[in-house]
């Protein structure tokens, strides 16, 4: 797949999370995991055509589930600069956590990325009886206002960000934001968060919005319409590249499709910037580059009104 991505020749690719499996507090496994991937013929393809960046989720972080508390997170924070190969001076060096942005483009067609670290500062989540529905897992909502996902450092950065001037802003998150409904780990886990999140995006009238997220093994593109931001939020859900294939009969009320995809597949964000009102078309792909769930939208409609 990853050859794949290279044939559609994108301006950059995002590794989103779960980039390897390593669940180890070993440095020396968790290195041979990265060399696993870098030794692959598809990826040094894919290096050598592609920009690359990347933010994680809990299996390259180390342990499944994991958030603030766990033991190994500065030696596998150093292992994921040095893999993804982050400049020594760049500011992910100086700083627990991952997170990063970056700004592409002119000042009228300016698109800004931003991955966010969803494990190193999170708080527990809460925890609910297994069920039919839910028999492996079932993460509740988690009532405690003080238990953050981002912690205070990351908020103030992102609300930094946020009001950096761009017309596109993607904002990748490794736990899906708007979806409520499955019993894993996303967003709605911590709901004061989610809002306040929301509520950033309005207060800094951060226009352009549109989320990327992964770890489900599945592929949706789900739709907010009513919420604190005053413009329709747009979540591309694409996980994963080799390891697809869960989520069969799960419900998403924000889903844009009847159901989702659950082959392995990639997704693209494509904006035509030659149109008077800018087209961003979003994608998710298979293994052989064919469109298997789409959707367009207008750029003025992801603008406050």
């Amino acid at each position: 797949i990853l050859n794949t991505i290279v044939s559609a020749k994108p301006d950059i690719f995002i590794f989103a999370g779960d980039n390897i499996y390593a669940d180890t507090i070993d440095k020396k496994v968790m290195k041979k995991k990265y060399e696993t991937l870098f030794e692959k013929e598809e990826f040094q393809n894919l290096k050598k055509n592609i920009p690359i960046y990347a933010t994680w989720d809990d299996h390259d972080y180390g342990r499944d589930n994991a958030g603030k508390n766990f033991s190994f997170k500065q030696q596998s924070q150093e292992i994921f600069l040095d893999f993804f190969e982050v400049p020594k001076d760049a500011p992910e060096r100086k700083r627990d956590g991952v997170y990063s942005a970056k700004i592409f483009g002119e000042s009228s067609n300016r698109v800004q990325i931003i991955l966010l670290d969803t494990r190193y500062f999170r708080g527990p989540p809460a925890r609910g009886p297994k069920t039919e529905d839910c028999p492996k897992r079932n993460y509740i909502p988690q009532e405690n206002p003080d238990i953050s996902i981002l912690g205070y450092r990351q908020w103030v950065w992102l609300e930094e960000q946020l009001l950096q001037p761009a017309q596109v802003r993607i904002i990748v998150s490794s736990i899906q934001v708007l979806p409520d409904e499955h019993c894993f780990e996303k967003w709605a886990n911590f709901p004061h968060q989610r809002e306040k999140l929301f509520q950033l995006i309005k207060s800094t009238n951060a226009n352009g919005v549109i989320f990327i997220s992964g770890d489900r093994h599945l592929a949706e593109i789900s739709l907010l319409a009513h919420s604190a931001v005053p413009y329709p939020l747009f979540e591309i859900t694409s996980s994963g590249l080799n390891s697809a294939g869960r989520g069969k009969g799960e419900s998403n009320k924000y889903r844009t499709t009847a159901d989702n995809f659950r082959e392995d597949n990639f997704g693209v964000i494509s904006i035509d910037w030659e149109q008077k009102d800018p087209r961003i078309d979003l994608q998710i792909r298979d293994v052989l580059g064919k469109a298997v769930i789409k959707q367009s939208v207008q750029l003025s409609s992801l603008h406050k009104s």
